[in-house]
């Protein structure tokens, strides 16, 4: 897998839906963080995200958007459900990505959405939990960028044996 990504969210206020965006950003391998105008206590973040995540990948934490700096060539990519947004399953995700998600209880602002070279949605009736959608976006993103054995046709997993594990870390986790 190439590139590279950040997550995070734009006025989140409840510390553990924090903690949990920074485990599992963490997990997936993100490359950094973020947030902007958070309201939350640093404290209370750590219940949640048990990995002290913080502490293995940056976390960016602006007040306000004019704040935001990201990598050269980073992409802003929106995680909204407008009427306009791209479906996820049809979404091709920028090598160099930051996903910006709305806080609970609402929306990103039209100031957030404007800053984004992409708006996408996942295709559900309703918003899931700001952690959840997080979560989602990531698992997305890793299995499009490749590096897995193909699905099989009929139910179940795939048939071929896994090739030797070396060879199998070198394709999945390309550098």
């Amino acid at each position: 897998m190439r590139g590279y990504f950040g997550i995070g969210s734009e006025g989140i206020s409840k510390p553990m839906n924090l903690g949990a965006v920074l485990r599992t950003a963490h997990a997936f391998n993100a490359s950094f963080a973020f947030s902007v105008n958070a309201h939350h206590r640093a404290r209370e973040v750590n219940l949640a995200d048990t990995a002290k995540s913080a502490s293995h990948m940056p976390l960016y934490e602006w007040d306000t958007l004019e704040d935001i700096r990201l990598p050269k060539g980073c992409v802003m990519v929106g995680v909204e459900l407008t009427d306009d947004a791209i479906d996820l399953p049809s979404f091709r995700h920028p090598q160099k990505a930051a996903y910006i998600l709305g806080p609970e209880k609402g929306s990103l602002t039209p100031e957030a959405q404007a800053l984004c070279t992409h708006i996408i949605k996942i295709p559900m009736r309703f918003c899931v939990n700001l952690s959840v959608a997080a979560a989602l976006v990531m698992y997305d993103r890793t299995l499009s960028m490749g590096g897995f054995r193909p699905r099989p046709v009929a139910a179940g997993g795939p048939t071929e044996p896994l090739p030797p594990k070396k060879e199998w870390q070198s394709v999945r986790f390309r550098h």
